[in-house]
């Protein structure tokens, strides 16, 4: 049986993640990523290969995404979109998961395809569709049998089956994608990622040995999962507490109404907004959407904090630790946007908000994360006020994934202008 280490509280994780962070850098093998994705992409793999895709990915994200202006005025315009399709409902209740899950989608969709998609076209459905089915199914008993008995398990039903097929159904539209792209690459006018990662194949450089076509597959997989989940999830979890605080949605309605008026909101309005804003970290922090964050494991052979642990021990990072710490956050258990804001009003950073992680595992799409967050959270409180439907039990306890997030609630959308 592997070895497993939990570190817990901000200090801890900091030592491990910043201060030794080349002995934390790591995946663990475990029987259904081997199964799933091998030693490729830059989620689940290590080593050189790790290295690699990590650098490409930073480097592609920045250049067809974070950042930009470009990529701002993108988001500005699927928030449009979202705003006009929650105003086809006219004010009755609509499953929120669907159309937020698709506007966030299409945003990393066209970082790595150059493409939208409308909200009800059944190629995003699906890959929607499969893709929160394998986030729950993953934090599933299946899962955990099959790592533990992966030959024995090869042979029985359940939902691990579900999952493998997910994944090859997914990969199978990724690998029909860039074939098509392949034949209509020029070099001189790379659009989107995939296009970039053809061009590395061609540069005939030693790493192009690790642009082979099942990284890239891997690699665009990773990419559009947590393109989409995280900050689709964190938004659902952000209109849920608002109709559970509606003076915090009151708040933030004024704040709006001050700094931006009718105007579209913009990046540059952020700091100008610390209530909005701190609201968006606390969302974030209360939550906790990856609370274990994603396993890590020794390169080498360390002693940390008087502990030896042995090459290949797994290491789970508890971000709920640092989320949840009373050290750090007055209320630990509570939605308190104040957590983020001096006895003036001002907004304040807190150390141990850490829920993009740190060092160098941390989220590699942070940025148009940020970026996502605030511009689709702001446009939506612009246009909207949120209510819960009649009668509704808001339970704020999370459903059984992979991920912390909300259970499935229906909302209703009154238009603010």
């Amino acid at each position: 049986m592997t070895k497993t280490v939990v570190l817990c509280g901000y200090e801890t994780i900091k030592d491990a993640l910043i201060n030794h962070a080349d002995a934390f850098s790591d995946r663990p093998i475990t029987p259904v990523t081997d199964k799933l994705l091998g030693n490729n992409g830059v989620v689940f793999s290590s080593g050189e290969n790790w290295k690699v895709m990590r650098r490409f990915a930073l480097s592609a994200l920045r250049d067809y995404g974070m950042g930009r202006k470009a990529i701002e005025n993108k988001i500005i315009e699927e928030a449009e979109c979202l705003v006009q399709k929650l105003k086809s409902y006219e004010g009755k209740p609509f499953d929120n998961l669907t159309c937020i899950n698709a506007a966030v989608a299409n945003i990393i969709v066209s970082i790595l395809l150059s493409h939208r998609f409308e909200y009800e076209d059944p190629t995003i459905l699906r890959l929607m569709g499969v893709t929160n089915e394998n986030v729950r199914l993953l934090g599933s008993p299946w899962i955990r049998m099959y790592n533990s008995f992966p030959s024995l398990m090869d042979w029985l039903p359940g939902a691990h089956r579900t999952v493998f097929g997910n994944i090859r159904e997914f990969q199978k539209f990724i690998r029909a994608t860039f074939t098509k792209q392949k034949k209509e690459l020029d070099v001189n006018d790379q659009r989107n990622l995939v296009d970039a990662f053809l061009a590395k194949q061609q540069e005939g450089k030693p790493e192009s040995e690790y642009y082979h076509n099942d990284n890239l597959t891997v690699l665009v997989g990773n990419l559009f999962a947590a393109g989409m989940e995280t900050t689709s999830t964190t938004l659902r979890w952000g209109l849920l507490l608002m109709i559970k605080y509606p003076e915090i949605q009151q708040k933030v309605h004024n704040e709006i109404e001050r700094v931006i008026g009718l105007a579209p909101p913009q990046m540059e309005h952020r700091k100008q907004m610390p209530y909005t804003d701190a609201v968006i970290n606390e969302i974030q922090r209360f939550g906790d959407i990856v609370p274990g964050n994603l396993p890590r494991a020794t390169t080498e052979d360390v002693t940390f904090r008087g502990y030896f642990l042995p090459k290949g021990t797994l290491v789970i990072p508890l971000l709920h630790s640092t989320l949840r710490d009373k050290t750090y956050f007055e209320k630990p258990e509570e939605f308190y946007p104040e957590h983020f804001l001096d006895s003036k009003g001002n907004f304040k950073k807190n150390e141990a908000f850490i829920p993009f992680s740190i060092g160098k595992r941390s989220c590699a799409g942070e940025t148009l994360a940020k970026m996502e967050l605030f511009l689709f959270f702001t446009t939506l409180l612009q246009n909207f006020t949120f209510k819960p439907t009649a009668g509704a039990k808001l339970d704020l306890s999370p459903a059984l994934g992979a991920t912390n997030s909300p259970k499935p609630f229906e909302i209703c959308a009154t238009s603010r202008k």
